[in-house]
Parts: structure tokens; sequence; C-alpha cells
């Protein structure tokens, strides 16, 4: 008992209709807490679940509130990962703050003070991540932020992170909102590890992604690839030279025309030049306007996020 560490630790949690693995989730990370830090406190950032997760967290509570410090924060409506976990982490007091996005348990659990000893060696951020790498559209998605990106952070797909008390802080400075948090940290400047783990063989993912998750997903990976990165710009430089060829051929056969035939006989072919003008026309327009409304929703909503209710589940 006196080895234990003596920083405060925070765990936020993100919890969206988990009944079926919140309760092995909890018990394992209570477990590791007591045993291994003298200060520590938990928050379940429950995002408007549907199923039974809320009743199993105030049961764990119940049965281990004497030594687990435990905190509820229920979302007013479904905000996603995202905001939810800022929510989450903004309640946290903790020297160090551990963000698990998800209560699936494909690692062993010492691979979360592997993570926090880590941290200890001089790294604000430490992220651990499965050799498999997840499914195909994750993959596509992380090629194309770290092909369209200028960050030298290469982005993976993580289970969990442990974070300073430093980056928080300078997170806070930087940003009144932060839409993909993964991509905030790796520009934050400070020193960054990420830590690969095994998956465990008896291990099954039996959560199925419901449709508004999914649709979250969706919106949150265009946001991204616009925001921080340059696929936008590569677009409208490509359609730029597409038109301009265009251009040039359209000029080239309209001379040709004219001096070897009727023009009209053109006409065809000149419809087809301006349908595909006013495409990519309207295409640029469609990314300017994508811009825009990133840029209004970062910087003039001032509505970041709001909860329903804390409960304190635990002195």
């Amino acid at each position: 008992m006196n080895d234990r560490e003596k920083n405060f630790i925070s765990a936020v949690v993100y919890i969206f209709n988990d009944e079926k693995r919140i309760k092995k989730f909890l018990n394992m990370l209570i477990d590791i807490l007591e045993e291994n830090f003298e200060h520590s406190e938990i928050v379940c950032v429950n995002d408007c679940s549907e199923d039974m997760s809320v009743e199993y967290i105030k049961q764990i509570a119940a049965e281990r509130g004497k030594n687990a410090c435990m905190t509820l924060l229920n979302m007013s409506y479904f905000h996603g990962l995202e905001m939810a976990m800022h929510a989450g982490v903004d309640m946290a007091i903790g020297d160090f703050v551990f963000e698990f996005d998800s209560v699936s348990l494909d690692y062993d659990k010492s691979e979360v003070m592997r993570i926090y000893r880590k941290s200890l060696e001089g790294f604000d951020i430490v992220s651990a991540s499965p050799e498999e790498r997840g499914k195909l559209t994750s993959k596509v998605f992380y090629y194309v932020f770290d092909k369209f990106s200028s960050m030298s952070y290469k982005m993976y797909t993580e289970r969990f992170r442990i974070l300073s008390r430093r980056v928080i802080n300078r997170i806070s400075s930087m940003n009144k909102s932060v839409p993909y948090r993964k991509a905030v940290y790796a520009n934050c400047g400070l020193k960054t590890e990420n830590i690969v783990y095994s998956v465990k063989k008896e291990f099954k993912e039996n959560k199925k992604i419901e449709s508004k998750e999914k649709k979250y997903r969706c919106h949150l990976a265009i946001d991204t690839l616009i925001l921080f990165t340059e696929v936008g710009f590569r677009i409208s430089i490509l359609m730029t030279v597409i038109m301009m060829l265009m251009t040039i051929f359209m000029a080239a056969y309209s001379l040709t025309t004219y001096l070897t035939s009727n023009p009209v006989e053109g006409w065809t072919t000149t419809i087809l030049f301006l349908s595909i003008s006013f495409f990519g026309i309207f295409t640029v327009f469609t990314i300017i306007i994508k811009y825009l409304q990133i840029l209004v929703d970062l910087v003039f909503k001032r509505k970041r996020y709001s909860f329903e209710s804390i409960e304190k589940l635990t002195k």
C-alpha cells in the first residue's frame, strides 16, 4: 500500500449503450486504481444511453463506493464521442487523466499501468493502439489524414490514452472547442508516444454500432479531413487543373470547327463543357461553404456542450 503512486489520477469513460460490457470494465478499472494510486476518480460520461448502462454504473458505485470515487455525467442529448469526452475531461481534476473512448477490453489490464509509467518518462500524451488497426473505413480515414496533413505525428486507431495536466491546460488555451481531440493533441507541440499492444485472443466485439453513431462518425470524419488536412484545397486545385485543360481543349476544338466546318455542329460539346464547368464551380463552392460552416461552429457558436445532471455517486 505504501508503494502506491502519489499523483491524483482521473479516468474519464465514454458510455453509450454499453450495458453488456460496463460492469466488467468498471470493476477492472477500479481494481487498477485502488491497487496503484492513493487518490483517483472515475468520471462516467453517459451520452444518452437507452439501455441499462446507467443502472449498472450506479450498481457498481453502490457495491464499491467506499473506496472508488465515481461521478456520473449525464449529457442532455446525444453529443457524440468527441464533445462528450470534452465535457468529462473538463470535470476531471487529476494530475493525469485517462481517456477511455470505449469500454472494450481487448487488452490486458496491465496495459493501463504500462501507459501510465511511460508517461512518467516525460511524455505528456501516451496512447494505446491494438496491433490490428481496425476496420477498412478506419484505415482509409487515417491513410487520407496522414497523407494530406502537415502533422509529423502519425494517427492510429486508439483504445485509450493518458494526458498530463499540462496538455489539458494547453489545449484549453488553444481552442474554444475541440472538434477532434486526437488531431488537436497531435498538434499541441508536446511530447507524445504511442504504444501498440497485442489483442487478447479470447476477445470478441459484441457491440452493434447504431445508426446515430454511424452518422456521427461519418460527419466527424468529413469535418476532420476538411478542418485538419488539405483535402479541400487539393480538390480545388484538381478541379482548377481539369477546368484549365477543358478550356484549352474547347478553345482548340472551337478554332478547328470555325476553320474547317459549320460552328453550329459544336453545340452539343459546348453544352457538355458548360455542364462540367458548372459542376466544377459548384464543387468549389461546396468546399468553401463547408469551411465557412466549420469556422462558424468553432468561432461564433459559444455553446460547446450541455449536460442534464451531475450525480455524485460516492463521496
